[in-house]
């Protein structure tokens, strides 16, 4: 089987030297998007240089950023000046040198302030969503946003519904960080938004962990053998296949997955 996979980049300065052998990675894992963080630091040529041989490749390169504290009301502008970024890179690039699209990854949850005000925090995260998702549009860029599968859970700010929902209803895609070690498992825990977004037609990633987490083994395939983590995410991707939203695993993440295939620790800098 042969559906498509994303992944997320978090360290966009190994671009500046790795573009060949990350791009002829990902071509043989047969990922088609990548979400790359960017970084201040690395220069335009070089984000340039790298979204061209993807788009070459036929792999589409997402601008990824966020920070728990962005779903404050006070950070709402530090988004839409990232967005702004963007934007201005578009303009300024040739049409295969472009980011396809933009992904938020915003984690309040992470913070002490959501045990004590969650509807609060969802409330004014939902204004700066509003106002990114408008934003983005307005530059023609593909719009999406990293959840928790728990968000099925969670009532709207609006209270129309669930969370989930509200999200996928203004963003072009969504995908879902339904990190298990059991590919039924990640199906079941996104099952949810998989048919939020066929009504609302719609896409959905599936996630899957690949990194060292404190959080449990169940959440990763860090210590999984390669065979064992190819066949569940597989299990994830047939069963994700009956949702015409679907639109394939998301990987996290890419260094992670290199070192998991190569067994080389080229990229093992830092421990997650």
């Amino acid at each position: 089987m042969d559906e498509k996979k994303a992944t997320w980049l978090w360290d966009a300065s190994i671009i500046e030297e790795h573009t060949d052998e990350i791009l002829s990675f990902l071509a043989d894992q047969k990922a088609d998007t990548v979400f790359l963080q960017t970084q201040k630091e690395v220069s335009h040529e070089a984000y340039q240089r790298f979204i061209r041989s993807a788009t070459a490749q036929g792999i589409a390169v997402h601008a990824l950023n966020g920070h728990p504290d962005w779903a404050y009301t006070e950070k709402r502008d530090e988004g839409t000046a990232w967005i702004d970024w963007v934007k201005e890179y578009n303009e300024n690039a040739a049409p295969e040198e472009q980011f396809t699209g933009i992904q938020f990854d915003v984690e309040p949850y992470q913070l002490k302030r959501w045990e004590r005000e969650e509807a609060a925090v969802i409330a004014e995260w939902g204004e700066n969503m509003e106002e990114w998702t408008r934003e983005g549009a307005e530059g023609g860029l593909y719009m999406s946003a990293a959840v928790p599968f728990w968000f099925d859970a969670r009532q709207a700010p609006d209270g129309s519904g669930t969370f989930s929902r509200w999200i996928i209803e203004r963003f072009d895609a969504i995908a879902i960080m339904a990190y298990r070690d059991s590919g039924e498992q990640m199906y079941e825990l996104s099952k949810e938004e998989l048919s939020e977004a066929d009504e609302l037609d719609k896409k959905v990633w599936i996630g899957a962990e690949l990194g060292n987490t404190e959080e449990g083994e169940h959440l990763t395939f860090f210590r999984k053998p390669v065979t064992n983590m190819e066949s569940e995410i597989e299990i994830a991707g047939k069963l994700g296949t009956s949702h015409r939203s679907f639109a394939g695993l998301a990987i996290h993440h890419y260094e992670a997955w290199y070192q998991k295939i190569t067994g080389d620790l080229t990229f093992a800098r830092k421990d997650e």
